[in-house]
């Protein structure tokens, strides 16, 4: 059974810099991980190792979830970042995050490589996975790679490595150079978080590097949130407020869901299915979407 997580926010940080990930506890993302990935340098990646260990056991976090973002699977460090991060870490890593993963296969591999790690050195806890879909092949296998382990908590939409994936003429925002008619990445999106949804994990959307341009994020996110993603990548800690408030419910949010949903309860007590409620008709899909309303303000309380 996999935990249900808040994951409104989560923040990048290096960990190769032991000053950033000293803050990161205290910024309020929903989750923080510590990247070994883009964010450091070839020649600092398995000294960072030491750092993210020390880091994840050192601080307190609270009620941050911990992650660690390793190397991808091509590369000749993502087996010693997974075997060094698991074995320092231990209890103090909740989520492992695997950079753009192409296939159910790439799934199972990391999920075996923990199982054997968890059993070895008698881990009281099961560490969850987050993959990156940010490759055209990973994209089109999105549905298969959401199912591919009961490990796996939630897929990410990757726009800039997806944008080098697909040749797209794309600025340093990984927004269109040319004029487009509507929302570049739209069906990739909908792709990605439809494949979340099939598989029954969190959806979480991509970074928005303009990190200077605060409402241009919450323009992003609030795009996002709209379609249904559970949250959105901060690269800087001043996004992560900002993803907090757009994809937790409202105040009225909620007030409005619970009171329709007592209505149709009331209703369907005395045989009737469907009622009109503020001169619009609530049946049964509107009690689904009052339920992912309450979901939702129950992870962000469960979070504050």
């Amino acid at each position: 059974m996999r935990e249900p997580r808040a994951r409104r926010s989560e923040l990048a940080t290096p960990a190769s810099s032991e000053r950033m990930c000293e803050k990161a506890p205290s910024v309020g993302a929903d989750l923080v991980f510590l990247d070994l990935e883009d964010a450091c340098a070839p020649s600092m990646k398995e000294s960072a190792r030491a750092i993210a260990v020390g880091a994840l056991t050192g601080l307190d976090w609270g009620r941050t979830v911990r992650a660690v973002r390793v190397n991808g699977l091509e590369t000749p460090w993502c087996h010693g970042d997974i075997i060094e991060v698991v074995t320092g870490a231990r209890d103090a890593l909740d989520v492992l995050i695997v950079p753009k993963v192409r296939s159910a296969r790439d799934v199972w591999w990391v999920d075996v490589l923990l199982g054997q790690l968890e059993a070895k050195l008698g881990l009281t806890k099961r560490i969850g996975l987050e993959v990156l879909i940010e490759d055209a092949e990973g994209l089109l296998n999105a549905l298969d790679i959401a199912r591919s382990s009961d490990r796996l908590e939630a897929l990410i939409f990757g726009a800039g490595d997806l944008s080098a994936s697909m040749r797209a003429r794309v600025d340093d925002n990984f927004e269109p150079v040319a004029p487009y008619p509507g929302d570049f990445w739209h069906f990739a999106r909908v792709q990605v978080l439809a494949a979340a949804r099939a598989g029954m994990v969190d959806a979480i959307d991509a970074p928005y590097p303009a990190y200077q341009d605060p409402e241009g994020y919450r323009r992003s996110a609030l795009q996002a949130s709209a379609l249904g993603f559970d949250g959105k990548w901060a690269i800087h800690p001043s996004q992560v407020p900002i993803a907090n408030e757009v994809f937790s419910p409202t105040p009225d949010e909620v007030a409005e869901a619970r009171a329709a949903m007592a209505a149709y309860r009331e209703a369907e007590s005395g045989g009737v299915g469907a009622i009109g409620r503020d001169g619009r008709l609530m049946d049964a899909a509107h009690m689904r979407l009052a339920a992912n309303t309450l979901h939702k303000a129950s992870l962000a309380e469960g979070a504050a």
